[in-house]
């Protein structure tokens, strides 16, 4: 079917896929049942938590294998084995096998592992989101070449969403029994993903028509994320009952599977401009006759093809790395213990529960808006894209100290600042890689930029985290209640920010004449 065989099918079986892939943003729905299950106190669960982060942010072994079978063109007798279905298939398979073992571990089917065990399935179990995230947001920077940074805002936002839609599905189908939803991990996103990953391919094409419906994506992400905001608050506020909460997952299904309607339109609209020319509809005419396609825009990117050990060698790659230790690390810290602080502060367990949908909501914004809004003011005023990454990082020390406070309200108001700029940086520093350092290869040098996600998160974790709080912390159930249990951990993590944000603006010096030369070369067109 020709219709299925489009880029914009591929963009909308991707947001489903990443819809449901962002399990490790939930960690804090079930962290308290593994922490008394499994007789952890604060600091090994915090190790067992950054294994989690270790698994989702190491993606070496995804851009390699990326590169091996859907960065190229494969030859007939290899064609049905290669492109990215094939690695959204073997992250597929550590899923399934990371949820299902610490299901089993949870719920008591097997005896208690030891914590090396744990933490492999652990890793297991994050390790699949970097096979994900390769195969869609390289095939998205791919198909929309001259939009890259709204591209992956798009994709990259709806794993911060996943977190909320996961949520939501937690409520209506676990009964709030942590243990089945863990059960639920293993199951339904592995038989949803399977189904859809055939639909994710690349067609290296730009048409002008491409701008208009990647903001009709962004306008339908921005309703299901307006939907969300109220479902939540109304569950919190008024409450729901079981019909209302099935009522409300069933319209949310119905908002995710309105990108096809957008993948329809483009389908037409590009239709109709190739009968307009009197032209054959095939997808090689629309790459040879599109108006928007000029030579130039792949010389952007040619011209600065690195492989990663050519790209570890230059100061910008570094720069990008110590960034996203202080940022990515500090806000990966931030949603392992988001549950633990809120239980410190006295919050109820639907609080809890609403911070971790929250977070998920601004992580989305985060990501989103970053992609898109640097992608206009790239296009309309040169802004080179390393600015935006400093203000986020900014914001995200504003967010740590907040929270610092203790105050009423500050850890929604300071979950607000720091998943807002944490998601900015999943979605700045991908477009960034890609600009600087070239297509080809962008994918194993964006995880290995990643790696520095989960330095960051066991350096905040355990070595800041983990060891305030076990210093004031109760020996007989090492819990903590107060104030005073995450004060000196945030402000540490703020100033940490800060200084993230000071390497950031570095960045943005050393490229401002890269990226005004990127900008002139696409207003060649």
């Amino acid at each position: 079917m020709e219709f299925a065989k489009t880029k914009w099918v591929a963009a909308a079986a991707s947001i489903w896929i990443q819809s449901l892939s962002g399990a490790s943003y939930t960690f804090g729905i079930y962290s308290s049942l593994l922490k008394s299950s499994q007789s952890y106190d604060q600091s090994t669960l915090d190790t067992v938590s950054v294994y989690k982060d270790i698994g989702a942010n190491v993606g070496i072994l995804s851009g390699l294998f990326y590169t091996a079978v859907a960065s190229g063109k494969s030859g007939t007798s290899r064609r049905f084995f290669s492109g990215p279905w094939v690695v959204i298939f073997v992250g597929l398979l550590q899923w399934f096998v990371g949820y299902g073992f610490i299901w089993m571990a949870a719920s008591g089917v097997i005896n208690r592992p030891p914590v090396p065990v744990m933490c492999f399935f652990m890793f297991l179990a994050g390790h699949c989101q970097p096979f994900f995230n390769t195969a869609i947001v390289v095939t998205a920077v791919r198909n929309f070449s001259d939009y890259g940074g709204t591209a992956v805002g798009i994709m990259k936002g709806y794993v911060g969403l996943s977190g909320a839609i996961l949520v939501q599905m937690y409520h209506i189908f676990c009964e709030g029994d942590p243990t089945n939803y863990i059960l639920l991990l293993a199951v339904v996103p592995s038989l949803f993903i399977f189904m859809t990953m055939p639909f994710v391919r690349t067609y290296d094409t730009v048409v002008a028509g491409d701008k208009k419906h990647l903001n009709g994506l962004s306008a339908i992400s921005l309703i299901i994320v307006i939907y969300l905001m109220v479902v939540i608050l109304v569950e919190n506020v008024f409450g729901m009952s079981e019909t209302m909460q099935i009522c409300s997952f069933t319209l949310l299904l119905i908002l995710l599977a309105s990108p096809l309607l957008v993948a329809v339109r483009a389908q037409r609209d590009e239709k109709a401009r190739l009968l307009s020319l009197d032209l054959p509809v095939n997808h090689t005419t629309a790459l040879l006759d599109s108006p928007r396609l000029n030579t130039s825009d792949f010389n952007v990117v040619m011209t600065n093809d690195m492989n990663v050990v050519e790209a570890i060698c230059t100061t910008n790659f570094w720069l990008l790395f110590v960034a996203m230790i202080c940022g990515m690390g500090s806000g990966l810290a931030t949603i392992n213990n988001i549950r633990q602080m809120g239980e410190s502060l006295g919050y109820s367990t639907v609080q809890l529960n609403a911070l971790v949908s929250l977070w998920s909501i601004w992580n989305f914004l985060g990501r989103f808006g970053s992609g898109y809004i640097s992608d206009a003011y790239l296009h309309s005023h040169g802004w080179p894209r390393p600015v935006f990454m400093a203000i986020t990082l900014v914001i995200m020390a504003m967010g740590h100290l907040v929270m610092a406070s203790g105050l009423v309200g500050s850890l929604y108001v300071g979950s607000l600042l720091v998943g807002l700029a944490y998601g900015s940086q999943w979605s700045l520093m991908p477009t960034i890689t890609s600009e600087i350092f070239g297509i080809i290869h962008m994918a194993t040098i964006f995880y290995t930029i990643s790696i520095a996600s989960p330095i960051g998160s066991y350096i905040f974790s355990v070595k800041v985290i983990g060891y305030f709080y076990d210093k004031v912390d109760s020996e007989d159930d090492h819990s903590c209640y107060g104030n005073h249990c995450f004060r000196a951990s945030f402000i540490i993590m703020g100033g940490m920010a800060l200084l993230g944000a000071l390497v950031a603006f570095v960045l943005f010096l050393r490229t401002k004449k890269f990226y005004a030369t990127l900008v002139a070369k696409r207003m060649l067109k």
